[in-house]
């Protein structure tokens, strides 16, 4: 065999020098100058357009595929909260005072403190529509769950375990304890009142006025 008929017998054993294989994801990768195709693939990923391209896709992730939840999420910031909760964010903003608040939110300054009570936030505040259940002194455990003027017969029950505890307190002598039990009956007297039920607020009226 001479050298010319090797070199042609060499030539047509080699490889087509630009053909195409199939990549791991089934799509074709052309063969350049005989390059491999795990080469030319890894020449297409760090390519500058490529990179581009997978900030692009980053970036649709993040603004687009997640576009749902972050709209979402502006929408929920974006909706209009309860006055529940501008009172605890108001507070926690650092707006402490009651009166304040009340005034900012066109709100009572009881239904505020009652809000901020509820959460956690205030401590130490009573007014008319406090629940008797919440200690204000040592007198309360005798008076948690007394006061009632759902009906007319809860109201003469409420009325009638209030005076025996101001006579217990009578015999001790304990005025403090007297002035609870009044405190009491005037609480139950102005919230049924001012809830239109006239019949159980003259319940407590009549015992307080008789002492």
């Amino acid at each position: 065999m001479t050298e010319q008929e090797y070199q042609e017998l060499s030539q047509r054993a080699q490889p087509d020098q630009t053909d195409f294989v199939k990549g791991p994801n089934g799509s074709g990768l052309e063969r350049t100058n005989g390059r491999s195709a795990e080469w030319v693939s890894r020449q297409q990923t760090d390519s500058p357009t490529a990179q581009v391209e997978d900030e692009h896709a980053h970036e649709y992730d993040i603004a687009g595929g997640g576009r749902e939840a972050g709209t979402t999420q502006a929408k929920r910031k974006a909706k209009p909260r309860t006055k529940k909760d501008r009172i605890a964010l108001l507070y926690e903003q650092g707006i402490t005072n009651v009166m304040e608040i009340a005034r900012r939110l066109d709100a009572r300054p009881s239904y505020v403190a009652q809000v901020l009570q509820n959460a956690g936030l205030l401590t130490g505040y009573f007014d008319l529509y406090t629940t008797t259940s919440r200690e204000q002194n040592v007198y309360s455990q005798y008076f948690r769950n007394v006061l009632s003027f759902k009906t007319l017969e809860s109201a003469r029950e409420s009325v009638r375990k209030i005076d025996e505890l101001y006579n217990q307190f009578e015999q001790r002598g304990d005025r403090a304890g007297q002035h609870q039990a009044m405190l009491v009956a005037l609480t139950g007297k102005n919230r049924a009142r001012w809830i239109g039920k006239q019949a159980e607020a003259e319940v407590f009226g009549e015992w307080l006025a008789r002492h």
